[in-house]
């Protein structure tokens, strides 16, 4: 590991439990900072309504940490906006945003999507998939960019069990982009989960940034703000435990495929590479192969959108 990594381990790694929730409110009203929580959910009817009521009660009601709570439906078919509504988020609808653009599916299209709808000056992601959850994953890692304006982009870390085992989910970050980190950009290497769903950020990091429009888009985002901000602008936070719906083989090997090409896409800008990804089932006649376009499109910056640029101008 590089020294830089070490000493960055050192200095920007925390616990939860290391900013109490008092100091952090007490940041938040002497900077005047505001936060919004963003859910970006597909067919989660089971588990968005007991994030956002969790949310909503601990941090709206009982403190005033989080100003905006808003879960981006991407097309859900099941009860998930009703769900989300009924534990008091205001729901948007994807293709209700830039209508003018055309949405694809795609966890980071609805994520950029989402800074349109959002006003704080701190955006907090949260999977809406994630089951006993609690609070301290928005306090926790919310807190050192009310606390320290030198952070830019903070990550939660935390055990993922799997089946009961500790530590054995996460399988693509170990796989594929704990690998890729180490070895084509060893300053990350210092990231517990580097795909982890659950991060904040300043908006004015956000804005600048591309979004990959599908799973690439932890691993983009964490890359493109190094080269943006360094290392030092970028920290996470130990948040415990994170349980949530575990994802079959094959889709976890489109998931890596994507991940794959996003860094490629970074390491040669341009580079003409087959950009999909051939899976085999078996049908009645053997084995069957089963052919997935790997997503490439990159939604820009969102300060270069015309209606974002509006809204900063009204």
């Amino acid at each position: 590991m590089l020294e830089e990594v070490e000493r960055w381990l050192s200095t920007r790694s925390w616990s939860a439990t290391d900013r109490p929730l008092h100091q952090i409110l007490a940041a938040k009203q002497r900077t005047g900072q505001t936060v919004s929580v963003v859910l970006p959910a597909l067919n989660e009817e089971e588990t968005v309504g007991d994030i956002a009521a969790i949310i909503r009660h601990d941090l709206m009601r009982q403190v005033p940490l989080v100003d905006e709570l808003v879960v981006v439906d991407s097309g859900s078919t099941d009860r998930t906006s009703e769900v989300a509504a009924a534990a008091g988020a205001t729901v948007v609808h994807r293709d209700e945003i830039i209508p003018r653009i055309p949405a694809v599916p795609g966890k980071g299209e609805v994520l950029w999507r989402s800074l349109l709808v959002t006003r704080g000056d701190i955006v907090c992601f949260i999977d809406a998939d994630l089951k006993d959850f609690s609070s301290d994953f928005v306090s926790g890692i919310v807190g050192p960019l009310l606390t320290d304006p030198d952070v830019a982009l903070v990550k939660g870390m935390y055990d993922r069990p799997l089946g009961g085992a500790a530590g054995q989910g996460g399988r693509v970050t170990e796989l594929m982009a704990r690998p890729l980190l180490n070895m084509h950009w060893p300053q990350l290497a210092g990231f517990v989960q580097p795909l982890g769903g659950e991060y904040a950020a300043r908006r004015s990091l956000l804005e600048q940034l591309p979004f990959p429009v599908g799973y690439g888009v932890e691993l983009g985002m964490l890359v493109d703000a190094l080269h943006l901000v360094g290392l030092d602008a970028l920290a996470q936070v130990d948040v415990g435990v994170r349980k949530h719906r575990h994802q079959d083989g094959q889709a976890l090997g489109r998931m890596a495929a994507a991940i794959y090409r996003t860094a490629q896409l970074r390491l040669a800008r341009g580079h003409l590479i087959r950009p999909s990804l051939t899976q085999f089932e078996r049908g009645g006649d053997g084995f069957e192969p089963r052919t997935y376009s790997v997503d490439t499109e990159e939604r820009p910056p969102m300060a270069e959108i015309a209606e974002y640029q509006a809204r900063r101008a009204a």
